[in-house]
This record gives structure tokens, sequence and C-alpha cells, in this order.
């Protein structure tokens, strides 16, 4: 049964020129197997959690770092939680997130169904 969609939608371009000004911001956003991608993956990577996040209901008090998109040669990215994205997921009765993510011309896309 699906228990929430999320989907978001991230200028690459944009979004690393906050990078940038606050460098940081990448150790907060993103877990250490996900900082040394390309930008268009960084970017697919941060609408993920954002389209996560939403299929979860948006609640305050998650942290970026409880989630994790793995790249699967051949297949699609897997989704990783832990801690407070766990928790949540849980507490909805979600045992799996389908993902998907895309880029290109700019624009990094993440659509995400999450099922009991």
């Amino acid at each position: 049964m699906i228990i929430g969609v999320g989907i978001d939608v991230v200028d690459v371009a944009r979004f690393m020129q906050t990078i940038e000004r606050t460098p940081r911001l990448r150790e907060k956003l993103f877990t250490p197997a996900e900082r040394d991608l390309a930008p268009s993956s960084l970017a697919a990577r941060f609408a993920a959690k954002e389209a996560i996040a939403k299929a979860l209901g948006a609640p305050g008090g998650m942290s970026w770092q409880d989630a994790t998109v793995h790249r699967v040669p051949g297949g699609p990215p897997q989704v990783e939680v832990s801690g407070t994205v766990a928790a949540r997921a849980d507490a909805l009765g979600i045992s799996r997130f389908h993902l998907s993510i895309s880029h290109d011309a700019g624009i990094a896309s993440a659509m995400v169904v999450a099922e009991s």
C-alpha cells in the first residue's frame, strides 16, 4: 500500500552556489558516501532527500544525515534510512522507498513513493 509520495526539483547551478557560499552545508546535507559526487548528482540527492521528507509528511526534526541515496549499477537508486528518518518511516508503517532521480539541462529532480 502506498503511504506517501514526494517530488522535488532543484536548479543545479543555484544549489551549487549555495553550497559554495556555505561550505559546511555539504557536511550537513550529505553523508560521507555522498559528499564528493559531481554537482548534478549532489543536487539530485538533495532533491531525493526533500522528496523523501515530503513522502513522510515533512515533519520537523529529521536529520539530513539519516537518509543516504546509493547508486546501484544497472538498477534504480536505493534509499538507506536510519535514525530520525527510519523512526518516522516506522511510525507510518513504511517498509520500502521507491526512488527515481534524474538530472539534465541544469535541473535535478527526484520522485519517491513510500510503501508499506
